[in-house]
């Protein structure tokens, strides 16, 4: 699920503002998975903008006293989740730890970093939503290391329903204070894609693992 309609477009106009969003859907990206793509996200960006920084940092912060109530720790995921997470756990003076996406090779070869805190209410903070499938895996071994995992908030989602199954099936609430709905409303009304191009961008998140061959 995503925040307000105001928050999502908010967000949504700041990432393309400062280009973490780049839409081209005449000239599509290709990702790591091997599919085509007309948009590439990198919210990373968002760090290098005090403004918007700060704005996101506080509307993920009212989004997890939202929708989770009082937790005992924020998890960031590794790795464009940290900053963020630390962010947030600042804002609300928790402790904070991060998870790797596989475990440290050398030293304590650990998995997690930071005190553990067994038993912890926590919540997770990842940058970016697609399948889930790397969000989930932080779940998991936070989970394992007997952690109460509340859920996740992210700022932005595809919106992919292979998202929403999997996160229903590992049985793992999420947020996002964007989502890629609020972004084409945004693009429509702000007219900034043709009709053909706003048809070849909506027409990608219906079936993203086809579109473009």
């Amino acid at each position: 699920m995503s925040n307000t309609t105001e928050i999502g477009q908010q967000v949504a106009e700041f990432l393309l503002q400062i280009k973490a969003i780049k839409l081209q859907p005449n000239n599509p990206f290709t990702w790591s998975s091997g599919w085509k793509s007309p948009i590439y996200c990198d919210n990373r960006i968002t760090l290098s903008h005090p403004t918007i920084r700060t704005y996101i940092r506080q509307q993920l912060t009212v989004l997890i006293q939202d929708m989770f109530g009082p937790v005992g720790c924020i998890a960031g995921i590794a790795t464009a989740g940290i900053p963020q997470g630390a962010l947030v756990a600042q804002e609300l003076g928790l402790p904070f730890i991060y998870v790797r996406s596989k475990p440290k090779e050398h030293g304590m070869g650990n998995l997690i970093e930071g005190d553990v805190l067994t038993g912890k209410r926590v919540v997770l903070v990842e940058d970016t939503i697609s399948t889930g499938k790397s969000s989930l895996q932080a779940v998991d071994a936070l989970r394992a290391a007997d952690y109460d995992v509340a859920g996740l908030v992210a700022i932005f989602t595809y919106g992919f329903d292979i998202a929403n199954d999997n996160f229903k099936q590992a049985n793992c609430p999420f947020a996002t204070l964007s989502n890629y709905q609020e972004l084409m409303i945004y693009a429509e009304k702000n007219q900034l894609f043709t009709s053909n191009e706003l048809m070849l961008l909506n027409d990608w998140v219906k079936d993203p693992a086809s579109w473009g061959k």
